[in-house]
């Protein structure tokens, strides 16, 4: 006779205990990446035992999902507003990186995590969105900077593709050393980034 035991339910947690178990795991996630991190090595960080974290979640699986779909719905928040703005060229690209180191404080684990996992995790079904985000935030960037060289706002000698990828991953490789609460807030940071992106580190003759 087949096993008619049902799987106990998941029990919402309250929100904020909901959101201290998604950053302790996040938290995990990032240290000792995905595959590395067990059930157990969260509850444990989580001061609970590893069935009880089954009451909250479904699995380490949809953990990860909550964290990483949490992060990009905030992130396009941010991004769809700026693109929405109708800005010159370089002040969209100034509030995108603006927005980015932002995003870096609030969810440092989680762009870790995104930096680290994302290329593999895409080729699941259940993780197919972090593709189509990362076609999207693609075509932003790409189509900011395309503007800007049409306007001539950047130089005509830059590839597009090139100075893309520079940037992107000179502004998010930034969630391997911030820490919230540092002495620099994310738009001091933001600036800093800004001048040496746009106008180079070099003293400029008279």
């Amino acid at each position: 006779m087949p096993n008619s035991k049902k799987k106990s339910p998941v029990t919402p947690a309250s929100p904020a205990r909901r959101s201290e178990l998604l950053a302790t795991a996040a938290e995990v996630f990032a240290a000792h990446g995905y595959n590395a991190t067990t059930v157990r090595k969260i509850a444990d960080e989580a001061g609970m035992l590893a069935g009880s974290l089954y009451y909250h979640f479904d699995s380490k699986e949809g953990i990860l999902d909550e964290i990483l779909s949490t992060f990009l719905d905030e992130l396009w928040q941010g991004y769809d507003a700026v693109l929405a703005a109708d800005l010159g060229p370089r002040e969209t690209i100034e509030a995108l990186v603006t927005e980015s180191f932002r995003e870096i404080d609030r969810h440092r684990a989680a762009v870790a995590i995104y930096q680290k996992e994302s290329a593999h995790l895409a080729k699941q079904p259940r993780f197919g969105y972090l593709a189509e985000s990362q076609q999207k935030f693609e075509k932003a960037w790409l189509g900011t900077l395309e503007r800007g060289v049409d306007a001539q706002v950047f130089r005509s000698d830059l590839d597009i593709r090139l100075t893309y990828r520079f940037v992107r991953d000179t502004v998010w490789v930034a969630a391997s050393w911030y820490r919230p609460g540092g002495r620099h807030s994310p738009e001091e940071i933001a600036r800093q980034y800004l001048s040496m992106v746009l106008d180079g580190i070099a003293v400029r003759s008279p």
